[in-house]
Formats: C-alpha cells, structure tokens, sequence
C-alpha cells in the first residue's frame, strides 16, 4: 500500500464519516490511548475504537485487509500495521513510479490528451510519495517524450515561458 493509498483511505473516510469528524478520528487513532478494562469509560472507549476499527477494515482493500485483520488490535494498533505497509512499499512505489515517469513517451499513448494526462497522474502519484516533480521538469518530460513530428511544436514549447501542462496540451492538439 502506499503513501497514495492511504491518502485516498484518508479522503474516503472524509465523504464517508457522518459520525467522527478527521481530526477526531486521526487523534483518536495517535492520541488516546486503550485506558484499563476496569475504567468507568473503557465500553464507551471500546465502542468508539470499534467504529474507528470498522471504518479501517471497510476502507482498506482486500488485498491489505488479510494483513491487518486482527479483532483483538485496537484502532492504534491496526493503525501501526497499516502505516508499515505505507512505509515500507514507499521506496519501491517511487522507483516504480519514477521508471514509468521518465520512460513515458507519446508513442506508448493512445492520443496526446492520453500522454498529458498519464504524465500529470504520475507526477501527482511522486507527489504522493514525497517526491514531486517540479512544472518545469513536468514540462521537459513532455516534450522530451514526443515524437519526430512534433518537433517544431517542441520548439515552440521550449521558447516559451514556462507553462502549465493543460495550455501544452492544447498547444499539442491543434499540432496533432
């Protein structure tokens, strides 16, 4: 799972949750800890660490849930294992995603808006992983990956003041 996951876990707990507002939810996972299972307060403790818990399980793929899956854990606990997962796949995903980066071209893309869009998606997903691509590294990639006969659109782009990705884009389709 990586650092773009649990962004999207994040988000998805934002839209979902009617009943614990993020900043509740986060401290409660970091913050409050299991108090004694004598404690006047320990079942209503346990009853909001369940829902927390619930959220976790319901928000997480399958494919990570076996790996976290413990009804004993507590909401910190399960927390602590997903985290791990995050951050021992970040290195991996950067390489990965830094590869698919800068081998990207226009030929291995379906249409121009198709190369603009992959380009800004993994730019967005280094972002993600602590690594974000500047605009005007965006911008090189870009141009960097056309084809032959985007040459002189190619020189157009480098003469010109830097520009987002979006205005290259139609710059790259009256071209094409």
């Amino acid at each position: 799972m990586t650092t773009l996951d649990l962004v999207q876990v994040v988000k998805e707990f934002v839209v979902q949750s009617n009943t614990m507002s993020l900043y509740s939810m986060i401290s409660w996972i970091s913050l409050v800890p299991a108090p004694d299972d004598t404690a006047n307060n320990y079942a209503q403790w346990k009853e909001i660490d369940a829902l927390v818990m619930q959220w976790i399980f319901n928000t997480v793929s399958d494919k990570y849930l076996k790996h976290i899956l413990d009804t004993e854990a507590t909401a910190h606990a399960t927390w602590l294992k997903l985290e791990k997962i995050f951050l021992s796949n970040k290195k991996a995903r950067t390489a990965s995603l830094e590869t698919r980066f800068y081998n990207l071209t226009l030929g291995s893309c379906s249409s121009v808006a198709d190369y603009c869009q992959q380009l800004s998606d993994l730019a967005n997903q280094l972002a993600d992983v602590d690594q974000p691509i500047s605009d005007s590294r965006l911008v090189l990639q870009l141009v960097g990956g056309l084809l032959e006969e985007f040459n002189t659109t190619a020189t157009l782009i480098n003469q010109q003041e830097l520009i987002g990705i979006r205005p290259l884009q139609c710059l790259m389709m009256k071209f094409s």
